[in-house]
């Protein structure tokens, strides 16, 4: 039976009034702001999370909730925002994005009121939260797409650059509230959510409008199932391949790694060849013959990729060195990690709204292309900077780091979706989120590696070396030398002190009161690594660099000012 397509027009096609645009920008970036916040928040509550359900996640067998934790939402919603865009476009974009509410609100509180205790609250906790994560793709997916309906062509610069803007600084936001709030309660950094849910849900079911074009036909299970198969076996690879395996420091040689990537990347292409024979595709493949389209998603792939991992290598750097050594317990880092970063948080603030609005009068290419350049020229000088740094030079340039990010996501969005056609702002929207959500997961991955090679040189020769000095016996200092370096990063990630990981309270127990106090002192742990974290991090900022250089030529290579017609 052929496909029967029936465009279907909103029942209201009178003019958007500026009440409503304004209104409908409020909801559209607190969908936002509370997803990326969520996306974020447990990377500092996780120590609290833990000892609260009784899992110690550094040892061997938990690091599955650990990773999935961490990088589940992310997987989630890189899967997902493509198809639910489409079914936006279906079934009306308000319409999917009020049901992704009201989903992260009721899984939010479910999270909230975890009763078990152990590897039954682990289970419970990751489960949930990617049903969380459904509600948030939901959110992601068609937030752009109402507002582009909403707002006139001449200021969907500005409203992409207050919603981006949010949604860039939500995840370092995260940090901040996840620090604040996991000390007291745990499950207050879920049940935070629920009342902006509420609001947001019944905000959005009062006052928003279907105002794009509904083009009602069969769903591509096809495609959907295909897409749904090659990415989480992609991100399932990348993720699991910086665990140790079978004596490896990393897992690139484990055969389930290498399985899930080939396996993934020819469900992958796979997907696209279905994608061009199918009559109505989730994921418009034509739409790629847009040049400031490809061009625009290309730039926002690329971007991601250069900064995804940034966020975890800065949590690092600060947590595991900068804070110890000046006099912070590694129980408070987590805390202190995110108000160091809020010079970044506030350059995005005040970029993002700025740049949309200059580039509603003169396009996005020179903001978008000029802020990846500035990207890179903060990346050069990140790599100046000494480990031990001033406070002063690091947050001034997180700030201009901040301010060169955001004037590059709000321009290069707002170029997106005005090359859209109306009736697919919905799939283009989730085009350009999952390219830019997975180019995270994907950057993760890559920075992860790069940092873990720098530590592999030296690390393990001077963690030996410095264990052996303060009397550690032969034995224990070996072991904890020879310990993947993903297991010493992950224990600084987490606030715990990693001396007292490594080689455990037994060997502890036999060296002198002096040289324990040496060994779990702030300086002991950062001196060791400092060499090598420097070395691991200049590999990963010249990555960054050379991944920003190429978004800024993808960027360049749209044209100018450009909007679909029609």
């Amino acid at each position: 039976m052929a496909l029967q397509v029936r465009l279907e027009r909103p029942n209201n096609a009178t003019p958007v009034s500026d009440r409503y645009k304004w209104t409908a920008l409020f909801i559209a970036t607190l969908g936002m702001l509370m997803a990326t916040i969520d996306s974020s928040i447990v990377m500092i509550a996780m120590p609290a999370i833990f000892r609260g359900i009784g899992i110690n996640p550094l040892e061997p067998g938990n690091t599955f909730y650990l990773l999935w934790m961490i990088l589940g939402f992310l997987v989630v919603t890189s899967v997902l925002v493509v198809s639910l865009g489409r079914l936006g476009d279906i079934y009306g974009r308000v319409r999917i994005y009020n049901l992704g509410f009201a989903i992260f609100t009721f899984f939010s509180l479910l999270l909230s009121i975890t009763w078990m205790h152990g590897h039954a609250a682990g289970i419970w906790l990751i489960v949930m939260r990617l049903f969380q994560a459904v509600g948030a793709a939901m959110l992601m997916a068609n937030s752009s797409a109402i507002l582009t309906d909403a707002f006139p062509p001449n200021q969907r610069g500005l409203a992409m650059g207050v919603n981006q803007g949010a949604a860039f600084s939500g995840s370092f936001i995260g940090l901040i509230l996840g620090g604040l709030l996991a000390p007291i309660d745990w499950r207050l950094i879920f049940l935070v959510s629920v009342p902006v849910g509420l609001l947001g849900t019944v905000w959005g079911y009062l006052k928003l409008r279907e105002l794009g074009e509904r083009h009602l036909a069969r769903i591509d299970w096809p495609g959907n199932i295909t897409f749904a198969i090659g990415m989480v076996l992609l991100m399932i690879g990348l993720t699991y391949g910086i665990e140790p395996y079978d004596g490896h420091t990393m897992g690139w040689q484990s055969p389930y790694v290498i399985g899930a990537l080939v396996i993934g990347l020819a469900t992958t292409v796979l997907f696209c060849v279905i994608e061009t024979k199918v009559p109505a595709p989730m994921f418009r493949i034509q739409l790629f013959r847009i040049r400031a389209f490809f061009a625009g998603i290309t730039a926002s792939f690329l971007a991601s990729l250069s900064r995804g991992g940034l966020m975890f290598m800065l949590v690092i750097w600060l947590q595991g060195i900068w804070l110890p050594l000046h006099g912070f317990d590694f129980a408070r880092t987590p805390l202190w990690a995110g108000l160091a970063m809020i010079p970044l948080t506030t350059g995005m603030l005040i970029s993002g709204p700025l740049s949309g609005y200059l580039s509603d009068r003169y396009g996005a290419r020179p903001f978008a292309t000029g802020g990846m350049l500035m990207t890179v020229a903060c990346f050069v000088v990140m790599e100046t900077l000494p480990v031990n740094f001033n406070y002063w030079a690091f947050g001034t340039l997180l700030f201009f780091t901040g301010l060169s990010m955001a004037a590059f996501g709000s321009p290069n969005r707002a170029g997106v979706m005005n090359s859209l056609p109306p009736e697919h702002r919905g799939a283009g929207s989730g085009m350009n989120t999952t390219f830019q959500n997975s180019a995270q997961v994907f950057s993760i991955g890559i920075f992860f590696t790069l940092l873990i090679i720098g530590l592999s040189g030296s690390l393990s020769t001077n963690l030996y070396d410095g264990l052996i000095a303060n009397g550690v016996a032969r034995g224990a200092a070996g072991h904890a030398a020879h310990l993947p370096p993903v297991s010493t990063l992950f224990a600084a990630f987490l606030g715990y002190n990693p001396i007292k990981h490594l080689i455990g309270a037994n060997a502890l127990a036999h060296v002198s009161n002096a040289q324990r106090s040496i060994l779990l002192g702030h300086g002991f742990f950062p001196g060791l690594i400092s060499s090598s974290f420097r070395s691991g991090l200049h590999a990963a900022l010249d990555f960054a660099i050379v991944a920003s250089l190429l978004a800024a030529l993808a960027s360049w290579v749209r044209g100018k000012r450009y909007v679909h017609q029609g």
